[in-house]
């Protein structure tokens, strides 16, 4: 049980590098997002043909009509994300579309028919509270752009849809054949909405394939990889919750690379989050799991 927990905030760790290398990075971002997954997808392939070898048998026409829902969702809100932390602060940013313990729980009822317990409801509403504090604080201080935030809620909307489905999903022979025709499906959606401004990309510059390559790599391979895994494993409102840390090592990040200094109620939040975070870890009761 351990190594899920350990795996998952590897994953959230992963995850919250997405803004600060959006933010690095001066590619259209519509072509951004779309090179993103399209280099995560050409990086997982030898692990999908491994992985047919191992279950092709099992996955069939019907698990890869499945992935289309997900996949849609990915790309938009994969579009919506980049857009929306190029608008506002690293922090605020990755605070806003983490935000997904408020959605969760009613994509899960929808989609999963998974319910919360009391402990849980009130680690949830801690957590909340401590997000709140700080969006609010950050609201009145005019400390991003209000068309970014909305932009970034939107998307925090997508992304607690998109791990719903991913929990609704646990029934993939694997998760990599879950998520990587999700991410090849989604990259070329993204491939096509970008087609307009794909001339707009400087293909000579090493920065840029540099910070597309880590995208891949890091928020989206492993990422949001090890989300989805942790979906499967672990209950779906635990994820969520340990998900919404993001915004600290955001922070810290913003800071050491942009000179973003988080306020002194900075701190104070992310005690009250990271308090909420445990009182669900350890209230939540046993599941049964799909291994993969």
């Amino acid at each position: 049980m351990l190594a899920r927990y350990l795996l998952l905030f590897l994953g959230v760790f992963a995850c919250s590098t997405s803004a600060v290398l959006i933010r690095m990075s001066t590619t259209n971002p519509f072509v951004l997002t779309a090179l993103r997954l399209l280099i995560a997808a050409v990086l997982l392939a030898p692990i999908l043909r491994l992985e047919m070898r191992r279950h092709g048998a099992a996955f069939t026409r019907d698990h890869l009509r499945r992935t289309r829902l997900p996949a849609l969702v990915l790309s938009v809100h994969m579009i919506s994300w980049t857009l929306g932390a190029r608008m506002t602060a690293v922090a605020q940013s990755s605070l806003i579309v983490n935000l997904v313990p408020i959605a969760l729980p009613f994509f899960l009822l929808w989609i999963a028919s998974e319910r919360i317990n009391r402990a849980e409801i009130a680690g949830t509403v801690l957590a909340i509270l401590g997000l709140l504090v700080l969006s609010a604080k950050d609201a009145l201080s005019a400390g991003g752009s209000l068309a970014g935030d909305a932009v970034c809620f939107a998307s925090m909307l997508l992304f607690a849809f998109y791990l719903a489905l991913g929990r609704r999903n646990r029934d993939f022979p694997s998760v990599w054949l879950y998520v990587i025709p999700v991410y090849g499906q989604a990259s070329l959606v993204c491939l096509l909405v970008s087609l307009p401004w794909i001339r707009t990309f400087d293909a000579g510059s090493g920065r840029e394939w540099a910070i597309m390559a880590g995208l891949a790599a890091i928020p989206t391979v492993c990422g949001h990889s090890l989300l989805n895994s942790a979906m499967r494993r672990i209950r779906g409102q635990i994820v969520s919750l340990c998900n919404s840390s993001q915004f600290l090592f955001a922070g810290v990040m913003g800071y050491l690379l942009f000179g973003e200094v988080p306020p002194a109620i900075f701190y104070a939040a992310s005690a009250i989050v990271v308090a909420g975070v445990a009182i669900v870890v350890f209230s939540a009761p046993a599941v049964s799991v799909v291994e993969a």
